[in-house]
């Protein structure tokens, strides 16, 4: 069920209009940045809140990607108790030289946490890198889905997304 004052608020509060260049290369007029409402504390609670019905039975670790899933997954970690793991786009290559921060993953079973997903780039790196490192990733929960509606953009590697709000949403909360 959508929240539409969530919805409104976070529009409101994140969609910028103009020219940008997309993570995938894709230039879109609208942009929604995610780091306004992860910087406020009472709308990034409210979006976590949202987001632990979201989160699969069996789930050991929530894994946010760096950087906008972190603030996301650590709230939510608060929230459902589960252990939150901060996942790299690449291993450091200093100290410890871990690509992802945090408890070890290799039999668990970890769901993804992202803030907004288009195409699914970083996601599908993780998910591929975390699998490579014996976890189990098979569910990805975000803020926003942007991704065309009625299309999976993360299928080709087998992850369900799960999202409070999708770009529908968020187009109907503008009236």
């Amino acid at each position: 069920m959508t929240d539409a004052t969530l919805a409104a608020d976070i529009d409101a509060c994140c969609r910028l209009t103009g020219t940008f260049t997309l993570r995938s290369g894709q230039v879109a007029d609208t942009y929604f940045d995610k780091y306004l409402f992860e910087s406020d504390p009472a709308l990034l609670d409210r979006v976590a809140t949202r987001m632990v019905d979201l989160v699969p039975e069996g789930t050991d670790l929530l894994g946010g990607l760096e950087m906008g899933g972190i603030p996301c997954a650590t709230v939510l970690s608060a929230k459902t108790g589960l252990p939150a793991l901060f996942v790299r786009k690449k291993a450091k290559e200093y100290g410890t030289a871990k690509l992802a921060e945090g408890p070890s993953v290799e039999g668990r079973r970890v769901t993804l946490v992202e803030d907004v997903i288009t195409t699914g780039g970083a996601v599908r790196d993780a998910t591929n890198a975390l699998r490579e490192l014996g976890a189990i990733v098979e569910v990805v929960v975000c803020a926003i889905d942007r991704s065309p509606e009625g299309e999976n953009p993360l299928a080709d590697v087998g992850l369900e997304v799960r999202s409070v709000l999708t770009r529908a949403e968020l187009d109907a909360a503008r009236g």
